[in-house]
């Protein structure tokens, strides 16, 4: 199906992917405890951008899931050497927020690396597991082939993430290295299996619009 016109959904559904993405980098550096739960303040808004892939590389497919992976992870780091470079500039006499702006902009390069490294690898995987389950057994049963394909990007996001991450936001012991990764995994998954009358709701739209062109 294709995505070149200008009157299609997919520049669209890339931008707040890539929106999405480039929130959550900023609100991930918050490690975030709800009673014997571990996570981080992105652990909210980051399963959006899975559902977005979802719907891109199943109406576009793996090749335009792909273009918008790459797309986000531009914008991110555009984002990212912003900041610092906002950061660098010489604060004026009468701003005084300086170290307020620094501490909450001021990605460190480790959380930057692991939310790049995550993000690529899990959305990948989630583009490409729901692609070759599309090939395989066709376009039905898209409730499994969405279930599979979050399943197997989430838990490398979540994994990668987490394995170059924790130190860096408080996470210093097995125990709670499993706690983040588990919760983190099981919630995304959770989130996904939620929202997914959402899902065929917005493939569908998507779908009707592009045929529409």
């Amino acid at each position: 199906m294709s995505y070149a016109s200008t009157r299609s959904a997919y520049p669209v559904l890339v931008a707040v992917f890539c929106a999405v993405f480039l929130i959550s980098n900023i609100t991930a550096q918050k490690g975030v405890e709800i009673g014997p739960l571990i996570t981080d303040g992105a652990f909210f808004l980051f399963p959006i951008s899975y559902v977005i892939g979802d719907v891109i590389a199943e109406v576009y497919g793996f090749r335009a899931a792909r273009r918008a992976v790459f797309t986000g992870f531009g914008i991110a780091l555009m984002g990212i050497v912003s900041f610092y470079i906002a950061i660098w500039l010489p604060a004026a006499d009468f701003y005084d927020a300086q170290d307020t702006f620094a501490s909450v902009l001021g990605l460190l390069p480790r959380i930057v690396t692991a939310s790049l490294a995550g993000y690529v690898v899990g959305q990948l995987l989630n583009a490409w597991v729901l692609q070759r389950m599309k090939d395989r057994f066709g376009a039905g049963n898209l409730w499994a082939r969405l279930i599979g394909s979050t399943i197997v990007g989430e838990f490398a996001d979540t994994l990668l993430f987490c394995a170059i991450a924790a130190a860096v936001i408080g996470i210093d012991t097995p125990g709670q290295f499993v706690n983040y990764v588990v919760v983190g995994f099981l919630w995304k998954t959770l989130m996904e299996v939620l929202v997914m009358p959402l899902t065929y709701a917005v493939v569908a739209w998507v779908r009707r619009a592009e045929d529409a062109l």
